[in-house]
């Protein structure tokens, strides 16, 4: 019975959130407004520092074999401390990168977690072989910086909460007692920590807690998910779709735009739902539609035949796409679908008056 380490859990983060907001605001270890921020004043950071803490705590009072939580716990450090570093430094994106794949190596190395083969569709399997091991920091990476890419308003680590809910609902389905034990923990730890980031938000959980939160978030759902179906890998890219999606959008926009892959930028989803009039209430609450929307699909994924799974992946890719067009997140001129429709109107209409 887990439920008396989830409330310790969640205590600490809601006794810890506040001492730690006292502390950066005295150290000054805040996120001032600029071009890309969205917050009109400065607002303390390190807010991770409670969810950090209060996991930790919880970890080792699980009732589970230990040797798997040492490189969970060891390897999640390194990402919390490179995100504690950069949220106090601002170092520059090679050194954090640096941290994140020391992480992920810990990880795979000790850890032994890796995605080494999927069951395809119509039969036979795909062995990764050699890859795996690069195959697998690559995802940690990339859904560690996924996340912490959407932690630019207040309440988005609420986002991550969504994430980590369907990864829970997940591990239930496929009987995983590990993950479900490791991403309650972390949504407890999670959940203490959200009453003081929602809007108005007195303290933001900085690198320090978007760091680590993506890096467990990538790690569950490669030990939930690894070893698997075609389709059900596509299932932890959904479940963390809004990220990563932003993530390859922004990378788009700069391609075309020419810019620094690596540049912070202001066109990100919460920027331009905001800029369309929406207040910043109102955006957090639709990325958080957006992002149940994308958990519900993939559990529709899991519950689905392939030629099922197919047609739903076409209409949430063209979801997205209108999505895109809609708010302008490539180019204001990037519309193909929407000057199609516009275009097929048209003739239609001709077709009538004629």
């Amino acid at each position: 019975m887990i439920l008396p380490i989830l409330i310790i859990c969640l205590l600490a983060s809601l006794i810890l959130t506040p001492f730690i907001r006292q502390a950066a605001l005295y150290f000054d270890v805040t996120d001032k407004p600029d071009k890309r921020r969205v917050n009109v004043k400065p607002i303390p950071s390190l807010g991770g520092l409670a969810i950090y803490i209060s996991f930790s705590i919880g970890l080792f009072l699980l009732p589970i074999d230990k040797t798997i939580l040492w490189p969970i716990f060891i390897s999640g450090t390194v990402m919390m401390f490179t995100g504690f570093i950069d949220d106090l430094f601002e170092i520059k994106a090679r050194y954090k990168l640096l941290g994140q794949v020391l992480a992920a190596f810990i990880i795979v190395f000790w850890g032994g977690i890796t995605i080494e083969f999927i069951n395809l569709p119509f039969g036979g399997e795909l062995h990764f072989g050699i890859f795996s091991i690069p195959l697998t920091i690559l995802w940690i990476v990339a859904i560690t910086n996924a996340v912490n890419l959407i932690d630019g308003l207040d309440g988005l680590a609420a986002a991550s909460t969504i994430a980590l809910i369907t990864i829970l609902g997940m591990a239930f389905i496929m009987s995983d007692p590990v993950v479900i034990m490791i991403s309650a923990l972390l949504i407890a730890a999670t959940f203490g920590f959200l009453p003081f980031n929602f809007n108005p938000a007195k303290i933001f959980m900085g690198d320090t807690g978007a760091l680590f939160l993506g890096f467990l978030i990538s790690i569950l759902s490669v030990m939930g998910f690894k070893n698997v179906t075609f389709i059900s890998l596509i299932v932890p890219i959904l479940i963390l779709g809004v990220p990563i999606s932003d993530t390859i959008i922004a990378i788009i926009r700069r391609i075309v735009t020419k810019q620094p892959l690596a540049m912070a930028d202001k066109s990100h989803i919460h920027h331009q739902l905001m800029g369309l009039g929406f207040t910043h209430r109102q955006t957090v609450i639709l990325i958080y539609a957006i992002s149940a929307l994308f958990s519900l699909f993939s559990f529709l994924f899991t519950m689905s035949t392939v030629w099922v799974s197919v047609l739903l992946m076409a209409i949430l890719l063209l979801l997205v796409e209108v999505l895109i067009e809609s708010l302008g997140l490539i180019g204001q001129n990037y519309k193909p679908i929407m000057k199609l429709l516009r275009i097929e109107s048209d003739s239609s209409d001709k077709e009538k008056n004629e």
